[in-house]
């Protein structure tokens, strides 16, 4: 597996410093453009999921700067992946963005929206143990393949994939220290890594790593033990205390650490900064080719400021990083997949049969539905039980409620109907996840936030049910029609 990576790392170009971004918020076109008028010129742009059309139109707007794809809806921590949607129609979408915008990688979060039929809105981390470790790495090896065969069949460079260590909102689950997770799961597969250094702080934070040591020795110990000579990409973005606070939150005391999250919309604390640069200092970050800062949903006079205070003080070492690594060019990578994806499962029937009843089991205690304390692998990594409740009782409900569209915006005279009818909005989230519903279509949570509120009042306030659909519909329509102006110039060109 070393061998092979190594191979394929040295054929990726070294890009330096970028910015992870979306197509429309904010307009992508428009944030190059006021880089240019403050004389910054990003080495690459990663660019999140869209539409496909998007990705070629984008591409063809933006001709000669590197663009990478950070991908979104492949759960490979699940161990049903490969023959769900997820497997198949989401990673045939991947590889069609992937071959739009000729990227190098397939960046994604080592994590889900998605688990045992029951939905989230952002980001829960697997299971950090030993069984979902190689599970992970299976299904990791799978999506390679797959990306390797289409790229064959396309006739170009076969993009890398790559995990990226999530973060922890205020808590997470399993045996297995997570440095030792991405170890184990780069033993069984060929994958990049990328180390995100918002999502580190929160480790620091929610495994109560914090009430032990400061975040430089916490950081060097971890360093040590993460698989860095995996690491492909470094991602740094805000964090903000929930609800967000403007100025991201304030703790000078390490005892009185604040309730951060990760938050791409706030601004990045100075102390992101000084552990990007204990980080790039790692004498085993040999695989760099790049770092981004992750700015969507960020305003552009605040992304421009930012990124030129990273790239000032952050470009020269980069480029050295890059420099003494695997930076060396090799002719392209020639893939010998054949079109039929045949990767030999690790797991047996009965662990794999074993591992989807631990991510039932950790469906039911995250959303309170099973309020027992579980030990074992679902005991919590370090941190409190009260972080836990903060998660379940106010994270989570907001999610739902406000979080993608509030709902009360989403759906204004179908909620005063509820009103007057004695029916609460907080009844929805235990609606939400009262039975598991099989994945059927890609992963939308705005979309699904809909489909589910419709059944709800269906059910709750039958009187309400038509103003439900059609206030729906009317969301729907307008929602299609925001994402897809780019793919109507698409068919007109």
């Amino acid at each position: 597996m070393e061998s092979e990576f190594i191979q394929r790392a040295k054929a990726l170009p070294a890009l330096g410093a970028g910015l992870s971004v979306d197509v429309y918020s904010p307009d992508v076109l428009q944030l190059v453009q006021a880089l240019g008028e403050a004389q910054w010129r990003p080495g690459y742009l990663e660019v999140f999921k869209a539409t496909t059309s998007a990705m070629r139109w984008l591409r063809r707007q933006l001709p000669d700067l590197p663009l990478t794809y950070h991908g979104e809806g492949l759960w490979t921590t699940q161990p049903d992946f490969p023959q769900s949607h997820s497997g198949r129609q989401g990673v045939a979408e991947a590889c069609a963005q992937l071959a739009a915008l000729r990227s190098a990688w397939l960046n994604h979060e080592c994590a889900t929206k998605q688990m045992a039929g029951y939905a989230f809105g952002t980001y829960l981390p697997p299971l950090y143990t030993e069984l979902s470790a190689t599970m992970t790495a299976e299904n990791v090896t799978f999506l390679q393949a797959r990306v390797d065969a289409q790229a064959r069949q396309d006739a170009i460079d076969p993009a890398l994939v790559l995990l990226e260590m999530p973060p922890l909102t205020y808590f997470g689950c399993g045996s297995l220290a997570i440095p030792r997770f991405f170890r184990r799961v780069t033993e069984r597969s060929a994958c990049g890594l990328v180390l995100d250094i918002g999502h580190l702080w929160t480790v620091y934070r929610y495994t109560g790593a914090w009430r032990r040591r400061t975040v430089e020795s916490f950081v060097a110990e971890f360093l040590d033990e993460f698989p860095m000579e995996r690491v492909i990409e470094i991602h740094v973005a805000g964090l903000a205390e929930f609800p967000m606070r403007a100025d991201g939150g304030t703790a000078d005391d390490v005892r009185e650490r604040p309730y951060w999250i990760d938050a791409h919309g706030a601004p990045i604390p100075a102390l992101l900064f000084e552990m990007l640069a204990q980080v790039l200092a790692h004498p085993r970050l040999r695989s760099l080719k790049g770092v981004a800062l992750e700015v969507d949903t960020k305003p552009i006079a605040t992304i421009v400021e930012e990124y030129g205070r990273f790239v000032t003080r952050f470009d020269r070492t980069i480029t050295e990083v890059q420099r003494i690594g695997h930076a060396g060019s090799l002719p392209s990578l020639q893939i010998e997949t054949g079109y039929e994806i045949d990767v030999p499962q690790i797991l047996t029937a009965d662990e794999r049969s074993a591992l989807q009843h631990q991510y039932r089991s950790y469906v039911h205690r995250v959303t309170a539905c099973d309020p027992r304390s579980i030990d074992g692998e679902l005991s919590l990594l370090g941190g409190s039980p009260e972080d836990l409740s903060r998660y379940r009782t106010t994270y989570l409900p907001h999610e739902l409620l406000h979080w993608g569209g509030e709902l009360q915006d989403m759906f204004p005279k179908t909620c005063g109907l509820l009103g007057d009818a004695g029916v609460s909005l907080e009844q929805f989230v235990s609606a939400w996840f009262s039975r598991p519903r099989p994945e059927q279509d890609d992963y939308d949570f705005f979309l699904l936030k809909i489909d589910r509120f419709v059944e709800f009042v269906e059910q709750w306030c039958p009187a309400a049910g038509r103003c439900a659909s059609e206030e729906a519909r009317e969301l729907r329509d307008a929602y299609r029609a925001a994402n897809e102006p780019i793919g109507s110039v698409e068919e007109r060109v």
